[in-house]
């Protein structure tokens, strides 16, 4: 790794600035939880802040549970996995994570239409506990930081840091530069990510960075080879999968991504972008009306039990 843990003095009894110890997360879903996992992993204590103490409980059994699945492969042990939990804490109060360094936006709303407003508000009240010096990020791929970063008093410390799913194996993370993002804010998160042993990309903020971008356009044609009858899902998965080192196919990917947060991020690009490349295939949105949103629900573009595909859910004109 390019950076050690002491780097950021974490065996120091006084903090010095740009030094880290403590991260804050808002919002505590499928993403926030594979955030935490990856940072509590590397030795940094997290406290997370979601709604109500109802779904704090929810995040532990769902973080177990999702542990178990990588010690089930052998990826980690029971001590590791004890030690993992023991550094994440959950709370409903902003004033638990005023001693945070870090704080990491990375909520999953599921309203309609952009969650700008939202992610506004989570920005004002995190700066109003927090020291002048923490750096405040949104994991947002879809969304301009700089936009978010207009509510603060001190719109420099704004950034994006985006990390990709599964955020555990995924070796990229995405670190965006908004209009008043300093450059301090940009080392801070750099030697953070380098910290988690993660390649960072940096980039300029634009709707979708990269990642995002490329890949919802690969879905949505995808989905059009579907529609035309072209192959079966399996199929044109494993065309990308097997034929271009692809980790998942594009369906596969949209199943365990979540069609719904698909939708919204290809709602988000269309509004940005104007271009009909973004607009969200009608099988996505046939399968989303439905409940069907993927893997989390045991049916989107496959079938699912136990996390595992255990056959297709949607089949092409040709192939019934």
């Amino acid at each position: 790794m390019g950076e050690v843990l002491e780097d950021y003095a974490l065996s120091k009894r006084e903090q010095k600035k740009g030094t880290l110890k403590k991260v804050g997360i808002i919002g505590c879903g499928t993403m926030g939880q594979e955030i935490a996992h990856v940072i509590s992993k590397n030795g940094f204590e997290v406290t997370f802040v979601d709604v109500s103490e109802e779904r704090i409980t929810e995040v532990f059994l769902e973080l177990n549970q999702s542990l178990d699945e990588v010690i089930n492969k052998w990826g980690l042990t029971v001590s590791e996995k004890r030690a993992i939990l023991s550094r994440i804490h959950g709370t409903t109060n902003y004033g638990d994570i005023s001693d945070c360094n870090l704080i990491i936006e990375s909520i999953n709303s599921r309203k309609a239409g952009t969650s700008i407003e939202i992610r506004k508000d989570i920005f004002r009240k995190a700066e109003a506990v927090v020291s002048s010096d923490t750096i405040i990020s949104s994991n947002t791929s879809t969304l301009i930081i700089s936009e978010l970063a207009s509510v603060l008093e001190h719109p420099e410390r704004a950034v994006g840091l985006h990390f990709l799913s599964p955020a555990s194996t995924v070796k990229i993370v995405e670190i965006v530069k908004g209009l008043y993002t300093s450059e301090y804010a940009i080392d801070f998160v750099t030697r953070f990510a380098r910290t988690l042993d993660k390649k960072v990309i940096q980039l300029v903020e634009s709707p979708g960075n990269i990642s995002t971008r490329l890949i919802v356009t690969l879905i949505n044609e995808a989905c059009e080879t579907l529609m035309e009858g072209v192959a079966p899902a399996q199929q044109v998965d494993e065309t990308m999968r097997l034929g271009f080192g692809m980790q998942f196919g594009p369906l596969e990917m949209a199943d365990r991504i979540g069609l719904d947060r698909v939708i919204r991020w290809m709602d988000n690009l269309y509004q940005e972008f104007g271009d009909p490349k973004f607009k969200p295939n009608p099988i996505i949105k046939r399968l989303a009306r439905a409940g069907h949103i993927g893997r989390k629900t045991g049916a989107g573009f496959y079938k699912y039990k136990n996390g595992s595909i255990i056959g297709e859910s949607v089949h092409c004109p040709e192939y019934r």
